[in-house]
């Protein structure tokens, strides 16, 4: 099945002075409802609007909405989404200048309100770049890089960051955070290499959903370096109960303008616990965050920012590449490969087209290189060549390589490319054993998801 989705009001985007390829709906989101039911959003035109279809039939089940706060303006503004306990989580721009950067919750009916960060607050968001946002437990986790507010040397440095809120979270009261988030912290994603003088790999490009690694809940990201510093670039996992312990500890703060950030005593903080859900731990007497003390609400809304930051898996990178000019872009896991679904392979792909496939060790430095696989083909894609997406489908046993222009399918086990299937099985062994079914996919989507591509019908 096809399903069209063409822009409205495509002359008032033109008066706009953007370039013309703007005026045409760009998908940004799409994400499930519940089981019946997809959510889409587009930029429609510079306009941004969103739908429900039914899953089975995509037929558009009642009106049209209106796309702000939840869907960018532009193809290439950031965006995530995510549907947790009926409520819709979003992070997006909220205006056409992209100057009001928002994490966002809505569509819940009654019974919570709509909720926001503080808006034009450099502390608590400064340009991010959104990359992922999970429901675990009982918080939304959003992921992304933003320019560093605590940096204090020269330029523009960027940091990536998780920050988290309570799905119980009902804003602050009338005079302190009303209809803001009382519960939203947030903490710098330490992804370096350790030693005399750190490496540090800053830039957060892709992550994975919540997988277990050594039998704990983590997640798994591409860092790359600073635009201005040598390339490189690292795969660095974190287990959120070292998250949630960061989120425990120390708050930061700047008492003015000229002074370095320190981390705040721990007689300064407010009783509850600033950050707290309301019913749980420290907040436990407390039914709805409405009721907190306006003290720890305005203390809240001055320290969104931890003091320590968030260590990697073992305090390193699982994987490191710093010999090629090409930097990482994109991250998907497999962690039940081979025959007895118990290894895990990571698959990678890079700026200038490749798919690195690479089996982790469960020791530091053990990780081993499986392929280097070249998919981006010109004579099947146009454009640039940076791999913009990577989807796994364990059920068809392949790689869906999404590219600006093109979607390639790259099957799990590749003998022919290696001789014998006796001599590719002691190359690449967690695949090689399996027989690989013909399929035939439509993926109208995909390419909207990935990289903001309209369809010209």
């Amino acid at each position: 099945q096809i399903l069209t989705w063409r822009s409205t009001d495509v002359s008032k985007c033109a008066v706009r002075g953007r370039n013309s390829d703007e005026c045409y709906n760009y998908i940004k989101v799409l994400v499930p409802r519940n089981d019946e039911t997809l959510f889409a959003c587009g930029t429609n035109a510079l306009n941004p609007a969103c739908r429900n279809y039914r899953l089975r039939t995509l037929e558009q089940v009642g009106q049209e909405l209106l796309g702000q706060a939840r869907c960018p303006f532009e193809s290439r503004q950031s965006n995530v989404g995510v549907f947790a306990g009926g409520h819709f989580y979003s992070a997006t721009v909220t205006d056409f200048q992209a100057s009001d950067a928002v994490i966002y919750r809505s569509l819940g009916g009654e019974g919570r309100p709509v909720l926001r960060t503080v808006k034009y607050d450099s502390k608590w968001l400064r340009e991010p770049h959104f990359l992922h946002a999970v429901e675990y437990g009982n918080y939304v986790y959003f992921f992304f890089s933003e320019i560093a507010v605590e940096h204090t040397g020269a330029g523009k440095v960027v940091y990536s960051r998780v920050a988290r809120v309570c799905k119980n979270d009902s804003g602050g009261s009338s005079r302190v955070l009303d209809r803001h988030w009382t519960s939203f912290l947030k903490a710098r994603l330490n992804c370096s290499v350790p030693g005399d003088t750190f490496f540090y790999f800053d830039v957060l490009q892709s992550l994975t959903s919540v997988l277990q690694i050594n039998q704990r809940p983590a997640v798994v990201g591409v860092f790359t370096t600073q635009t201005n510093s040598i390339p490189g670039s690292a795969v660095c996992g974190f287990y959120l109960d070292d998250i949630e312990r960061v989120f425990n500890g120390k708050f930061k703060e700047q008492k003015n303008s000229d002074s370095v950030w320190t981390p705040v005593p721990e007689e300064h903080v407010p009783e509850p616990r600033p950050g707290s859900c309301a019913g749980e731990g420290s907040a436990s007497s407390y039914s709805s965050s409405v009721q907190f003390p306006d003290s720890v609400l305005s203390f809240i809304k001055t320290h969104p920012l931890m003091d320590e930051s968030v260590s990697a898996i073992n305090s390193q990178p699982l994987i490191t590449s710093t010999a090629s000019r090409y930097k990482l872009t994109q991250i998907v896991v497999d962690t039940a490969a081979g025959p007895h679904k118990n290894r895990s392979v990571v698959f990678l792909g890079s700026e200038d087209g490749r798919v690195l496939k690479i089996l982790t060790g469960t020791q530091a430095n053990s990780s081993r290189l499986l392929e280097d696989i070249s998919v981006f083909s010109p004579t099947q894609c146009s454009g640039e060549r940076g791999v913009l997406g990577l989807e796994l489908d364990k059920e068809h046993h392949a790689l869906f390589v999404a590219f600006s222009s093109c979607i390639i399918r790259v099957p799990l086990s590749r003998c022919a490319q290696h001789g014998t299937c006796k001599r590719k099985m002691h190359y690449i062994g967690p695949y090689e054993k399996k027989k690989i079914p013909k399929i035939f996919l439509q993926l109208f989507f995909y390419n909207s998801i990935f990289s903001g591509l309209h369809f010209k019908c």
